[in-house]
């Protein structure tokens, strides 16, 4: 089963080796949305709140300040719960 990865509060230098600031930003408003990771994702939440439940599996919640590592293939639902700001990078 494709698991959520999650690294809370990295420190800055952990984040600075792997690039994480010039990576692009993604932003929506409270919402939830069905999505599948044709790629593996990493982001780093700059702020907002959500919970994300992969396909039969059990709900994460993850937001401000986490690393998060959704695994290629996985099909789940996201809960925005508040607005969200992230970099992303696709792998």
């Amino acid at each position: 089963m494709k698991t959520i990865q999650i690294s809370h509060q990295p420190t800055k230098p952990e984040l600075d080796v792997m690039g994480v600031f010039e990576w692009p930003i993604w932003q929506k408003e409270a919402s939830e949305f069905s999505w599948h990771y044709d790629q593996t994702e990493t982001c780093y939440f700059l702020s907002g709140a959500v919970i994300v439940t992969p396909d039969n599996g059990e709900p994460v919640s993850m937001g401000q300040g986490d690393l998060v590592t959704f695994p290629a293939g996985m099909s789940c639902h996201w809960c925005i719960e508040t607005a969200v700001s992230k970099h992303y990078s696709f792998s």
